[in-house]
């Protein structure tokens, strides 16, 4: 079995495409939320998700895209992007991401958008916050968004595996509790521009980090057309 892990595509249609035919056939979609948001395609992206049978969550763009507070601790330029992605998303969009939960379980893992602590805000960057959240997990494994930075942390008897996947690496999960991150697929910053996605494989307990190339430019181009702000636009080139 082959599950296509999904966070962070932010409203970046060639983006999600550029993943869908690097992952290849998969038996399922997962997303962990942040789907619009910084982008030009809110509705298409949703669209594309919904067609495929997504299961997922919410994020913290999600839930503002919806009305929620969670635009006021926006920096500028996320807070000018949404406010354009509030006024055009259309009715199926507001719909689905309103059906999204804060949190799930498929296939006995966790999926969050932030944290298991908490699953909209909480950025799990560090050993010691990975350590905090995998003592809560109720699964053994769970994955999170939410950084933009792909990267596993496992429990090994109270120290903290910290792996830094690059394109194609593979982690051979077991018992010991882990939390996984694919990367965001729409707005990398990790320093590479490329998106980023995991293949997780729940019956030879395999995840598997991707990277592809797509149209950076055609991106940048529909966001210029809809007059999103210059800052959001440059950073694709960069993964940054």
């Amino acid at each position: 079995m082959r599950i296509l892990v999904l966070s962070d595509v932010h409203a970046n249609m060639r983006a999600l495409d550029a993943v869908l035919g690097a992952a290849g056939p998969v038996d399922g979609v997962w997303h962990l939320g942040d789907t619009v948001g910084y982008g030009p395609d809110p509705d298409a992206v949703v669209a594309r998700l919904a067609e495929l049978g997504t299961l997922g969550v919410r994020g913290n763009h999600d839930a503002a895209a919806l009305g929620g507070r969670e635009i006021e601790l926006f920096n500028v330029d996320a807070r000018r992007a949404m406010e354009w992605t509030k006024r055009v998303i259309g009715p199926a969009t507001k719909a689905w991401l309103a059906a999204l939960p804060l949190s799930r379980q498929e296939a006995g893992v966790t999926l969050v958008h932030g944290s298991p602590r908490d699953p909209t805000w909480e950025y799990i960057t560090s050993a010691p916050v990975a350590r905090a959240n995998l003592a809560v997990l109720e699964t053994t494994y769970g994955m999170f968004g939410h950084t933009h930075l792909p990267i596993a942390f496992r429990d090994e008897r109270g120290l903290i595996e910290t792996v830094a996947p690059m394109d194609g690496s593979t982690v051979r999960l077991d018992d010991r509790r882990a939390l996984l991150n694919p990367g965001s697929v729409g707005q990398p910053r990790d320093g590479i521009p490329t998106a980023s996605y995991l293949v997780f494989d729940p019956e030879r307990r395999e995840a598997q980090w991707g990277r592809v190339v797509y149209d950076i430019a055609g991106t940048q181009a529909a966001m210029r057309a809809v007059n999103l702000p210059p800052r959001l636009i440059a950073r694709l080139d960069h993964g940054l």
